[in-house]
Formats: C-alpha cells, structure tokens, sequence
C-alpha cells in the first residue's frame, strides 16, 4: 500500500510538467485508512508510570498508575493492565487507586492495542503500600540534661519517608508549637522550655501518628566542683585535682584549668596531676558553640618542703585532769626560716595559729588529736607536711588519791606507814600528809580540819613513815603537780586502830549476843569520859554510817537484814572503842545461836543455847563447834564451867533441821609474860615454861637482857575483821583486803578493812591468808621481890600468826583472839 501511494504521487508530478499550461485536473484527495497520521512500522513498547513523585505509598493516599505509549498520544488506544488485584482493571491508559491499601500492593504492567494490532507488555513497575511508621524525636546534642542558654535542635524522623514531602505537626506537652518542618531549634533554652516534645508528619490527605515524647530538661546554670586528693604536694610527688559537672547524668563536657588566674588548654579527662603550688579552678564546657559552666571554687594547694614538725605536749601526761594547766607546743626543726603555724585538732576548742597554745583551765572540750604544720612567711605556697598527731585526753573526773596504812591495827608506839596512790603515778606528783579530826558537830572529816603533819607538804616520796603511834588515829592525803600546782581532792580517811589499854571508850550491846531476829530491839551504849557519842556502823555492802537513832550515848536499833555489820563508838575527841559483830536472822522461823558477843576470860563460865523468835529451845538441840558436833542429847543448852582457850572458835545449832549462822566465841587466855612499862612497837610476847628455883630466875634474866639488847624486838600486828567461814551463811564482819577501797563510802568513812579481823600477810609477796591466834597474856610487875601487883584490865588485841589458812586444821579458816593485859615492867 505504501509503494501504490508513492507511484500515483509520482504519475501526477510528471503529467503536470508534461502538459504545461494545460488546464489543471481537479486535485485528488489522499485519505489514510486507518484515519490516523501516526503510522507505526512497530507500535511502541507502552511504559507504566506512577503519579506520586515518592515511590513509597502509605495506606489511605490516592495514587494513579498510567499506562503511556510514546508517540501514541492522539490515537484511539484500547489498553489492558496486569495488575495483582482481583478486581477487573480498567482499559483506559490509567489505573487510579483512591484509597491505597497494603492488598494493592504488587507487580503493574500494561499493554495498547489499536484496531487489531498489540504493543507489547510494558516493564512490570511495583507498587508498595505501607502503614506509615511512626516518627521518631531526636535530641542534637543528644543530651536530655541541658542548662540555661545551651543551644539544642529538636528533631521529628519518619523511617522511610525521607524522599516525601512531609509537612510535621510539633506539641510539648499538650501545647502545639507553630512549626513546620522536621527540626526545632531551641536557640537559647531557659526552664520554660522543658517538657516532652513529640511530633507527626502530614502529605496529601494522611497523617502519621504521634511520636513518642523525648523529655528535655532544662537547668539553671551549673557550676563546676573541684576536689583534690590533697591540699599539699608531697617532696617529689603530685596532687590529683578533679573537676566534675553536677548532675553527674550530664556528658559531653570538656574542663578547663586555671592556676593563679592562668588558664589552659582544655582537657578531656576530669582529672590532672598537678606538682606545683597554686591557687586551682576549673570550669567545664561543651557544644559548639561552647556552653561554660560556672567557675569552680579555688583550691589552695601548698608546695611542702622537706622539714616536718612535731607536736609536743608540756608537761608530757598522758592524762591530764580538769583545772589543770598544759601547753600543746608546735615545734620545726632545721633552718632560720620564719613560719606561721597552722593547726588541725578534733576537739571542740581549736588553737591558735601559733606555734604554742597554752590551756589554762583544761577540759573534756580540750581532749582530741593535735597536729600541725608550717607555712613559709616569705613563700605562702611553700608549707611543710603535717606532723604526727599527738593524743591529748582530759577527764573531767578529778583524781581521788587512795590511801592505805600499814599496819592497820597496832600497839602503841609502833611505826605506821602510809601510801598514798594516784592514777598514773609516774606523772609528776608530789604528796601531802595530814592527820584527820573529826569534826565536833558532825563527827564527820572535813579538810577544813585536817592538819599538815611534819615534812608532809610536798613530798616525792608516795609514802610518808609516823614513828611512835600510840593511839588511834585518822590520816588523808593528797597530790599535786605541775606550775602552777593542781591538787588533787583529799583521800577518804583511812584509820590505825590502837587497841591502847588505858582507852577510856568501850562497847556494850544489849541482849548480850550476836545473833538477833528481825524486829528485835537492840541497844548499843558507849561508855567513857565524853560528852559526844556516835555508833559507827559497816554494813554487809561496805557503806559506813551513823546511827539513826541515837538517845545520848546510846543506839537503838530495830534491827533488819541491813543490820548485820560491824559497830563501835567514836567519841568527839576522835576516842574509838572495840569492834563487835551483829548478825540479823533473816529466816523468820529459823533458830539462833545465844552467845556473848565479848571475849569470855579463861576459867569464866559460859553458857551457849538455841532460841527461835517465840521461845528458847530447851530440848532436841545440836551444837557444832567449827563444824563438829559436840552435842546431840536432849539437852537444850551447851554449859561451860571453866572456859579454855579450846573452846574459842565458831558455834553453831541446829534445831529441826534448821540451822542458825555460825558465831565466833573468843577466849581471854591469861598467861604470864614480860613487857616495858613504855613498850615498843609491839608486846614481846614470851612464853614462860614452868620452872623449879634457880632455872626459873635464870631464864628470866635471860629474856630481860635480850629485850634490852633487841630495844624490844617489834612484830607487826594487824587486826581485821573475819571472813565467813566455809559453809557459813552469815558474816561475822567481811573479808576484804586492806587495800581495798570502797566507791559507796562518803568522805570520812573508813574502809571495813580497819575493823575486820581476818589478816591477808603480802610482806613477802605471798597472798596466803594467815590463822590469827589471840591469847590473853597478863603481864605482871615481876620486882625483885618477886611481888604481884594487879594486872590492868584493858585489853590490847594483838596478832598472833599460828599457819596458813590453807593447812587442813579444824579451825584452819578461823582467826583465834587473845587479849593482851600490860602492866609495867621492872627498871624502865
């Protein structure tokens, strides 16, 4: 068809030039069948394109897929579509999708066909529909904690639609922000700009959901904090400073150190060693532009030199006392460089900047570690290290000094010595002495009547040695030290007991006996050429007291468990009498022992029996005596018609299988012996053999010369009150060392010791309690003529030691009492 068409153009040419000026043939009308001006030798390959400039389509948009044939534009195209849809497609060049969902998603491609002709399948193009993600919010800087005037950027991403043309909605909290576009700059942040930021983004008609809030908070200005590891440096070493931004959840910072003003490069670690004195500060910044914290507080760091001091104390007491006087000395060795001082201290008073700090008037306030350190005066950098701490403690409980005699029971004109002890002895003190009289109103001691004894003031010796006791006497003592002096209190008055025989106080106690009941009605009476009487009393507890009820020169008592103790007068003038023992039956219904509570005289009668509260046993009674038994018929009382000195010792009695405490009986033995009209230190006691004639003169003028020759040989006697027996259930009088020291008693006591009889020997280091035997010796004028005169009848307890306790004797716990009568002795 194409060659015909060119043949009939070419006939009508060549007739036109041939026939010349002919007249014209009418003009011919070429028509093309099909009617189109496009004539394809090959139609086209079709080309399937999308609407949306974005290849990712989210569910919800419209979307129009077109099927273009190029150069087919204005023909009469029938098209087909290939499409993953079930529907049937259209047969238009477009395919619209109002309302993509995810099941359009897939493979599209097309096809034209015009009259009966086909162009081929176009390239498959795919379409994705997806649910639109769900923006992101971003920090940048990335930092949660910001401060006021920081810069930050607040930013909205939407995975996969970066390609989209997004517009984005912005709220914090629930207030909408006027902007538009993925970012919001924060130029300048104050605290109003806190809160949660969240975004979303729109295009066409779909919007995406909110995001997820991201909380700024916004601060006000931090300042930075320096810390160092020491404040000075060390000979050849460093100090670490570290410099760190609150809250510590905050990054990102770079520090910058100053020393002396001087600043210098940024670092990133927050720690620099430094070997330089100085005055440090730092600072720390971040962000571009760089945000500044605060300036940190400066910190002095020193330089130390090789001299070190040393804190001393003066006087050097480990332990001072409150009022006392102390200085606290700073002192640096090496050098005439001038220094100031500088001193740490725990205590609540702190000293002076000065190399001595003196206190006056030293407290519990004042105890605590001292040490110091010193600073160059030309070169304030330059400091030494600090010293060792010294300890300084004060008590504010005053020092009580404790004093004890030796022996605590004497014979006139003995030796006594006194040691006084305090804390710490070897502390620097000096010791006092005075002899203590009682008060005459009050029968108690007062300092205000204690009398310095001679050489007693200011002794460095803690004993002071009284020559030629011959009576009962009370003695304190006290110690001072330092400039000036601090004196401690006075010691409780401790007491030499003189059993001297021309003592005009005595003792009785009525009913005669030393076992009561409770709620019986005991008197106690002093006697002697005094106007003043006061019983003492030395109970169980170690507590000295007076009578409460005194009626003139007597006592009444009713008595109670408190009662069992040891009593004697004391009269005004400081005269003592002779101890006795009561013990108070706390088992109403129990029995109790009737014996004398005096010594019984050997060759007297005595009488020993058993009572209860309502009646006295007349029948049925057992007697022990030191825990034997010596009677078991059916008599009711024990009768001694002449007393030995066998039958000293403890009794007890036992009636329906109740016991009564255990008694000391005491026996007066009365047997010859020689003494001084003015005795030593102690009787010479002798025992004098019974000889025929000449032996017998011959031996005495043997003892005569030798007492002469020994200036009366002294033996040293102690008398204190005895211990409870094994087995025994009351007290007659306690067992206590003579050292011994009792917190209870009030100014003025005396330790029960003074009064117990049971001796505890440590001459010669041993802590063996020893028997204490008495006997009663009736020393005799023995004139030549060989004339009795009578002895006196004062009595002097004196010690006689017969074993140690710990031997396996009957009596071996019981201390044996002798009365010693002195008379004169011929040519003295």
């Amino acid at each position: 068809m194409g060659l015909s068409l060119l043949c009939m153009m070419g006939f009508f040419l060549l007739s036109t030039v041939i026939c010349g000026n002919a007249e014209a043939p009418p003009e011919p009308t070429v028509t093309l069948q099909p009617s189109t001006t496009q004539i394809y030798r090959a139609p086209p390959k079709p080309t399937v394109t999308l609407q949306l400039p974005w290849p990712q389509i989210y569910s919800g948009e419209t979307v129009t897929v077109r099927c273009e044939i190029q150069g087919g534009e204005g023909a009469q195209w029938t098209y087909e579509w290939r499409t993953a849809e079930v529907n049937t497609p259209p047969t238009s060049n477009e395919y619209r999708i109002s309302s993509a969902a995810e099941s359009d998603s897939g493979e599209y491609s097309c096809r034209g066909r015009r009259n009966s002709s086909w162009t081929e399948w176009s390239d498959i193009t795919t379409l994705k529909v997806t649910v639109p993600s769900k923006p992101t919010v971003t920090l940048q800087p990335p930092w949660t904690q910001i401060y006021s005037g920081e810069t930050v950027t607040v930013r909205c991403e939407i995975q996969g639609g970066e390609e989209a043309q997004w517009t984005y909605e912005w709220r914090q909290g629930q207030k909408n922000i006027p902007e538009t576009s993925n970012e919001y700059r924060i130029s300048s942040a104050a605290e109003s700009d806190s809160g949660g930021y969240s975004c979303r983004g729109t295009r066409t008609y779909m919007l995406t959901e909110w995001s997820d809030a991201i909380t700024l908070t916004v601060s006000s200005k931090p300042k930075a904090e320096l810390r160092a590891d020491r404040t000075a440096v060390p000979v050849g070493g460093s100090v670490t400073l570290t410099c760190s931004v609150n809250p510590s959840s905050s990054s990102g910072w770079k520090y910058y150190w100053y020393r002396d003003g001087k600043s210098s490069e940024p670092a990133r670690n927050e720690q620099i060693s430094v070997s330089e004195g100085g005055l440090y500060r730092c600072r720390g910044g971040r962000g571009e532009p760089v945000y500044y914290t605060e300036d940190s507080e400066t910190v002095w760091i020193d330089t130390t030199v090789s001299n070190r001091p040393v804190v001393t104390l003066h006087p050097n007491w480990s332990e001072i006392y409150r009022g006392e006087t102390i200085t606290v000395r700073c002192e640096i060795h090496g050098g005439d460089t001038e220094w100031d001082y500088e001193w740490e201290a725990n205590s609540i008073r702190k000293p002076p900047n000065q190399n001595e700090y003196r206190i006056n008037y030293a407290s519990s306030l004042n105890s605590g570690n001292y040490r110091c350190k010193g600073r160059m005066k030309s070169s304030q950098h330059e400091t030494t290290e600090w010293s060792d701490s010294v300890t300084l403690t004060v008590s504010d409980n005053e020092p009580c000094p404790v004093l004890t005699v030796s022996p605590s029971w004497l014979s006139p004109g003995a030796s006594v010595t006194l040691n006084c002890e305090v804390e710490h002895p070897s502390a620097g003190w000096s010791f006092y002495w005075y002899k203590a009289v009682p008060d005459l109103k009050t029968f108690n001691y007062k300092s205000s009547s204690y009398k310095l004894l001679p050489d007693g003031s200011g002794t460095a010796q803690d004993s002071y040695i009284i020559h030629g006791q011959t009576h009962t006497a009370g003695y304190v003592c006290r110690a001072g030290r330092g400039d000036p002096e601090y004196h401690t209190d006075h010691s409780r008055p401790k007491f030499v007991w003189s059993a001297d025989v021309h003592s005009a106080a005595s003792l009785t106690v009525s009913p005669d006996r030393v076992q009561h009941f409770t709620s019986d009605s005991v008197s106690l009476t002093c006697e002697g050429n005094f106007t003043e009487w006061r019983v003492r009393k030395f109970s169980e507890d170690g507590r000295l007291s007076d009578c409460r009820r005194m009626t003139g020169s007597t006592c009444d008592i009713n008595t109670s468990k408190s009662d069992t103790a040891v009593y004697w007068c004391e009269s005004g003038s400081g005269e003592f009498s002779s101890a006795v023992n009561i013990t108070v039956q706390n088992d109403g219904n129990g029995p109790i022992l009737v014996s004398p509570v005096h010594p019984v005289t050997e060759g007297a009668s005595v009488s020993l029996s058993c009572s209860l509260k309502t009646q006295k046993i007349l029948s049925n009674v057992f007697l022990y005596h030191n825990e034997k038994l010596i009677q078991n018929d059916t008599r009711g009382e024990l009768k001694i018609s002449a007393v030995s000195k066998s039958d000293e010792g403890f009794y007890k009695c036992q009636y329906s299988g109740r016991e009564s405490a255990q008694s000391w009986m005491s026996v007066k033995v009365i047997s010859a012996a020689v003494s001084g009209a003015d005795s030593s230190s102690s009787p010479v006691w002798l025992i004098v053999g019974l000889v025929c004639g000449v032996s017998l003169i011959i031996i005495l003028l043997l003892l005569l010369y030798r007492c002469r020759q020994s200036k009366y040989s002294c033996f040293t006697r102690s008398i204190q009150s005895e211990s409870h027996s094994p087995g025994s259930s009351t007290n007659h009088g306690v067992n206590q060392n003579e050292t011994h020291e009792y917190g209870s008693l009030h100014p003025g006591t005396n330790n029960l010791s003074e009064y117990v009889m049971h001796v505890e020997d440590n001459r010669n280091g041993s802590d063996q309690h020893q028997d204490v035997t008495y006997s009663l010796i009736d020393l005799k004028n023995l004139q030549k003529n060989r004339k009795h005169h009578e002895p006196e009848q004062s009595a002097v307890y004196s010690e006689v030691k017969t074993g140690a306790a710990g031997k396996s004797s009957p009596a071996a716990d019981a201390a044996v009492y002798s009365e010693v009568t002195l008379g004169s002795f011929p040519g003295q």
